[in-house]
């Protein structure tokens, strides 16, 4: 069994805390990247692994790339993730939320949760009954942001746009064809934002019922889950979970341009080669995505209404083009130039 040190995703990261409370049927992992520029903010993700060492690989990935994504969208945050490990009966209880709470209090401020998958909103003031450091609450319960899956669809709307308009030259997104894996609150908030301005869109989500209700809806063409990848079209828009590009899934893919709010899509950093391989324009994840920490993360400084956190979001698509302009210029994957200004802002360039 190896340590946490020999796993390939751990990064120097500050901290990578197990927590087990079998009496509250909790398991978890608090990951901690980097508080260089201030405490570690990032989600708990609430998820089934059949082997738990995955749930480790998971909090190290994403508590990078929260690091990545806090510095790129000038916030003084740090990244850290935390994981619960469900059973495979997904049971979420009082006792569970109170104990993981706890877990987050012990680290003194360290780290500071938010929503994400397997949580809801009400999963989060549960938290806030335990520990202070949690953000994202709903106005009414201490907080001003609530769900972030509506600020993330947003500027992974803009940032789809900027890619539209950087690969095609067009202003709109109107009759451009867009494929969207993943129809939760992100992919769904993305496809209503895309159907208003006239896309094309074709969709899939695990849950096929929701793809063919939304579908309906919008006037868009659902396919089953596995076959979205391949659909012919202008963007490819990953919107689930992650490690979604690899070698095998590049080489299949019929977009030009991939432009989605999922965290962590390339499998490997080797993946990021592989897309600009194939004149792929790819926009970094936690570059796309980052609108929901704008969101929850002004909410917990108390350094902006809605007003701010939009500006903020609507910068996403000028630090998009500066990416692909560098890529271009340079021949460095958009994946490679976007860690590389990361890696500067944290003091690790």
């Amino acid at each position: 069994m190896p340590t946490v040190w020999d796993y390939p995703d751990f990064d120097d990261h500050e901290g990578v805390h197990l927590f087990r409370d079998p009496a509250a049927g909790l398991t978890a992992v608090i990951a901690i990247h980097s508080t260089a520029l201030g405490p570690a903010a990032g989600g708990v993700r609430f998820w089934h692994y059949s082997d738990k060492s995955a749930a480790i690989t998971d909090a190290l990935r994403l508590s990078r790339g929260m690091s990545y994504k806090n510095a790129m969208a000038d916030l003084p945050m740090g990244g850290g993730k935390g994981v619960i490990l469900a059973g495979e009966n997904r049971a979420k209880t009082p006792e569970l939320l109170a104990a993981f709470a706890r877990a987050v209090e012990s680290l003194h401020g360290r780290y500071v949760t938010a929503q994400d998958v397997g949580m809801s909103e009400d999963d989060m003031i549960a938290l806030s009954h335990s520990t202070k450091y949690v953000s994202g609450l709903p106005a009414g319960e201490g907080g001003a942001g609530g769900d972030p899956g509506p600020s993330t669809a947003y500027g992974v709307f803009l940032g789809v746009k900027a890619a539209v308009k950087h690969r095609l030259g067009a202003d709109s997104t109107k009759d451009v064809r867009i494929a969207i894996q993943g129809l939760g609150s992100v992919g769904g908030g993305l496809a209503r934002h895309l159907a208003s301005e006239g896309a094309r869109l074709t969709i899939a989500d695990v849950n096929a019922d929701r793809a063919k209700a939304l579908a309906s809806e919008l006037n868009a063409t659902a396919v089953p889950a596995d076959e979205i990848m391949t659909v012919e079209a202008d963007v490819f828009s990953p919107n689930a979970l992650g490690a979604i590009l690899n070698e095998d899934s590049i080489d299949r893919l019929k977009a030009g341009i991939v432009a989605g709010g999922a965290n962590n899509q390339l499998a490997t950093r080797a993946d990021g080669n592989r897309v600009l391989a194939r004149s792929i324009l790819y926009a970094p994840d936690y570059v796309i995505n980052a609108g929901g920490i704008i969101n929850v993360a002004l909410e917990y400084l108390g350094q902006g209404d809605r007003a701010e956190v939009n500006s903020r979001i609507e910068s996403i698509p000028a630090k998009l083009t500066g990416i692909w302009q560098e890529s271009e210029r340079t021949g460095i994957p958009a994946s490679d130039v976007a860690d590389a200004m990361a890696k500067q802002k944290i003091g690790r360039g």
